[in-house]
């Protein structure tokens, strides 16, 4: 049993989780919010550009002139302190201002992500007791409840006054926005962000990153992401300039590349999957890039040297204002270890605890424990929800002070940042072994000719599991089972190298960036490694090919096709041991169908059985099994 020493000795091993500046509750910020950081440039620099989307410029007099307009009348149909406002739209300049005009008016804003299905922004619109929507026309009539729909293209040209009084009674408990996520229970649960929370995100990303007004920053994360809210209000709240990425570029990593430096970008934040394929193209000895931002999912990659930009990886939950932890990523610094997540952003603290709420000391891994501004005030009209998942701080002296349980697993590594392991959730247990997914996707991404990679557990009816692993190749690139077997098999333990993979022009994500697991494609024919074998041709290869094919319902296997490779699984293998006792007369033990699963692998394997069973018995009756030829070896036996 750990004790009070062992503790403060576990806590010095991990260093300061706690960083200083920025401090949002300082002198004259205590009450503020982000419309009051905004509010200023629009006086200062109004004509300086405030957002790009579309070809449509908007200058921050336009941007205050309409979001006034909209906050006066959303004033006017009851939108007041702690008021939740729906909006439902795409990417837009209308979607920012409805934003800020939202907090203008003293509530808080709750953006839907429009390509959800109808029931589950519904659910969402209820589950928050939202008394308005802002939408358009074309995405309202699919939203009628018991909220008032409107139209917001008919608000922002209305008569109301374009300009405005800062309330002066907004604090830094008030909320700012509410952002849906998924949930463990089947149901997404809405996580409620204060203004104080906001505010520290946006003070300490300024002066982490050299935020100026002369920056031009990018908004590509889809409205109902987290990230959408960090990639507009630390630049705006600086005077600088929002360019929003079209559709068509802003997935694909060459058009995007060739966009950033086109339009002098000079920050951007890319989702994890799409940074590790960005960050292996050829870019240009001089852009305006200082920062590519990501995080969002593991990384598992490395930058190479010579990129004329920092790339910085962050981790951070929903329930913890989009970012917990931030750090920059060197070149190719440890390949065997996967990048951290940095340390923790200013504000905030993180601590590594095992399952008795214990400090694990350095090296440890344990679950991710976040503390600090950045902490949310808890899922919206789900007290129990909430008192699951927030906690009372046992580190602090201060009964208000809560931890929020990530459920993810990392440890402190020897320099203060923290290398993170995974989802607890995620772990997979395969006969008997714990295996976590991301080590085996770092050892894939290491060869040279994959560009991005994941690995899922897979159970079929029969739950028989078995590891597959999903490849996106670099251009031209072939690969075959047998060569990512043995690259694999000298990185990795037997039981981590997947058994499976699947061949994908690209991974599939969800609009927040993360692999999209339920849209990954079952294995078969057509995604899976050409082997680019020939066909059995001699000893017992061509009648166990013809075993193999039969069960499997295939026309033909090749030499080195691997029986679960090829949809096998332990029951089936039970059906492959009874045709190989018809066939040839001996018993095979399933275990070694295991062992040696390809046709050469398994002929093999009944060869030495057979001729252990010929070295038994008479020359006569080895010659009616085996034939003259193989049987007068027996003698050697």
């Amino acid at each position: 049993m750990s004790t009070l020493s062992d503790s403060e000795t576990a806590e010095s091993q991990v260093g300061p989780a706690i960083s200083d500046p920025p401090n949002p509750t300082g002198p004259g910020l205590r009450k503020g919010y982000v419309p009051q950081l905004i509010l200023p440039r629009a006086k200062t620099g109004p004509q300086e550009t405030a957002l790009v989307a579309d070809g449509e410029v908007i200058t921050y007099a336009e941007l205050d002139s309409r979001s006034n307009r909209l906050a006066h009348c959303l004033r006017g149909l009851g939108v007041e302190r702690g008021t939740l406002v729906g909006i439902c739209l795409e990417r837009s300049v209308s979607w920012v201002i409805s934003s800020l005009a939202i907090m203008k008016a003293g509530g808080a804003y709750l953006p839907l992500e429009p390509g959800y299905p109808t029931e589950r922004l519904a659910f969402m619109l209820s589950d928050a007791h939202t008394p308005l929507l802002l939408t358009q026309q074309s995405l309202g009539e699919r939203l009628r409840g018991d909220w008032q729909t409107l139209d917001v293209d008919d608000l922002l040209v209305s008569d109301y006054p374009v300009t405005w009084t800062d309330r002066g009674d907004i604090t830094g408990d008030d909320l700012a926005y509410v952002v849906y996520t998924s949930g463990s229970t089947g149901r997404p649960k809405g996580v409620q962000i204060t203004h104080h929370s906001l505010l520290n995100l946006v003070l300490w990303h300024q002066q982490a990153f050299g935020v100026k007004a002369g920056d031009r920053a990018t908004q590509l994360a889809s409205p109902g992401f987290d990230a959408a809210a960090w990639e507009v209000w630390p630049y705006l709240a600086a005077g600088a300039s929002v360019y929003m990425v079209a559709d068509t570029v802003r997935n694909q990593p060459t058009s995007l590349r060739d966009w950033l430096v086109a339009n002098g970008i000079t920050i951007t934040f890319v989702p994890t999957p799409l940074a590790e394929r960005m960050i292996t193209l050829p870019w240009p000895r001089h852009t305006a890039l200082r920062f590519l931002l990501t995080g969002a999912d593991t990384l598992h990659l490395y930058p190479p040297s010579g990129l004329p930009f920092t790339l910085v990886n962050n981790y951070g939950p929903t329930e913890c204002t989009v970012v917990a932890s931030s750090g920059a990523v060197p070149s190719n610094e440890c390949p065997s270890e996967l990048p951290s997540i940095g340390s923790p952003i200013a504000n905030t603290e993180i601590h590594i605890l095992d399952e008795q709420m214990r400090r694990v000391p350095v090296g440890t891994t344990g679950e991710l424990y976040i503390g600090g501004a950045g902490v949310a005030r808890g899922y919206i009209n789900h007290a129990d929800l909430t008192a699951e998942r927030f906690i009372s701080n046992p580190f602090s002296s201060s009964s208000k002070d809560r931890l929020y349980r990530s459920g993810d697993l990392g440890r402190y590594l020897p320099n203060g940042q923290i290398a993170f392991v995974g989802r607890i959730d995620d772990q997979i247990k395969i006969r008997g072994y714990r295996i976590e997914p991301s080590e085996i996707i770092a050892a894939l991404n290491s060869h040279s000719e994959i560009a991005a990679s994941h690995v899922v557990a897979s159970e079929d009816p029969l739950q028989d599991k078995r590891l597959v692993a999903y490849l996106v190749l670099r251009d031209g690139s072939q690969l075959s089972y047998r060569h990512l077997r043995d690259f694999l098999g000298k990185l990795l333990p037997d039981y981590m190298v997947p058994s499976i993979f699947v061949l994908l022009e690209s991974l599939p994500v969800t609009p927040n960036g993360k692999v999209d697991r339920e849209r990954l494609p079952r294995p078969d024919a057509a995604n899976l490694p050409d082997e680019a074998e020939t066909l059995p041709q001699t000893g017992l290869e061509p009648q166990v090919a013809a075993i193999l094919a039969s069960l499997l319902k295939l026309k033909h296997v090749c030499i080195n096709d691997n029986f679960f490779l090829l949809g096998g699984h332990s029951l089936l293998g039970i059906q492959v041991i009874a045709r190989i006792y018809e066939t040839f007369g001996i018993e095979l033990p399933l275990y070694r169908l295991f062992e040696a699963p390809t046709v050469a692998e398994l002929s093999s394997e009944i060869d030495q059985l057979l001729l252990a069973k010929a070295a038994a018995m008479s020359q006569e009756e080895a010659e009616r099994m085996l034939g003259p030829d193989a049987a007068s070896g027996t003698e050697k036996l």
